[in-house]
């Protein structure tokens, strides 16, 4: 997995690209994480366009980034969802925990 990292209007927007599985994934997106809160940014959207897989391990990867900047007064959305990862959202339900959207001009805006 790669990731790259943005702020737009006060909101970190991380872009991931490749397969979200786990191992040292998971210590660089906590990493990314904590860099951000420490610096006062805990709204956070993760944009999964270019990823092309996710498996369990990704899914706990996002839950606990998610819970994290819960702890931390902030949240964390889902950008560009595909088809096929969201299938796996909605048979684990996490479509539930987690906002998604298509577009991130009203992703950020969910934030205000």
């Amino acid at each position: 997995m790669k990731l790259k990292e943005r702020i737009r209007d006060g909101v970190a927007i991380l872009e991931m690209s490749g397969k979200l599985m786990g191992g040292p994934d998971a210590e660089a997106f906590d990493e990314v994480l904590k860099t951000l809160i420490h610096e006062g940014t805990c709204n956070v959207i993760v944009n999964l366009d270019k990823v092309k897989w996710v498996n369990s391990t990704g899914l706990g990867i996002l839950i606990s980034g998610y819970t994290t900047l819960r702890k931390s007064g902030g949240e964390l959305k889902l950008l560009k969802v595909s088809e096929r990862i969201e299938n796996i959202f909605i048979v684990s339900k996490l479509f539930t925990v987690f906002e998604a959207y298509q577009d991130e001009d009203e992703a950020v805006q969910s934030f205000s």
